[in-house]
């Protein structure tokens, strides 16, 4: 077995990684073909990524234009610790204000780490005012790459 089939995480190691983290790297496509990159907080709906942003953002006005996105999440500092998935795919609306309140909640109990117990009235009501402004998208993955450099450390099985 080749090192890089040995570092690739199972579905299941994807999806838990995802859930475990809470920020990405988001790259959308610029006018002029360059590439946009910015760091995101990031929900999960249905397993998949979603997060929302200002609907006069840089980002929003790129995949309005381009909807094809590139996801990175990370974790670890030195090489042997290395892990990450690297979604490509493409941003899909959500416009509905109700949906955008709700990945807009999801978002905020990830950051914060709280329940849904938690949330105070005034947490959820600065949610909702920030919200009137944002649009929510989910990524719908079209290749998902992953690595996970703690296997290497792991003895090869054939």
């Amino acid at each position: 077995m080749n090192q890089r089939a040995r570092i690739v995480m199972s579905g299941d190691e994807v999806d838990a990684f995802l859930r475990e983290s809470r920020k990405f790297q988001l790259g959308t496509i610029n006018p002029d073909g360059t590439p946009h990159m910015v760091t995101m907080f990031y929900g999960l709906t249905e397993g998949r990524l979603a997060f929302w942003t200002y609907g006069k953002a840089q980002k929003t006005r790129n995949i309005e234009r381009d909807p094809r996105v590139s996801c990175l999440v990370e974790a670890g500092d030195d090489y042997a610790e290395l892990r990450g998935v690297l979604l490509y795919g493409t941003a899909r609306l959500i416009a509905e204000p109700d949906a955008v309140l709700g990945i807009g909640m999801d978002i905020t109990k990830r950051m914060t780490g709280l329940s849904d117990t938690d949330v105070t009235p005034e947490l959820r009501g600065y949610v909702e005012q920030t919200g009137r402004k944002r649009v929510a998208y989910v990524v719908e993955p079209t290749r998902v790459v992953s690595w996970d450099h703690r296997k290497l450390s792991a003895p090869a099985t054939a």
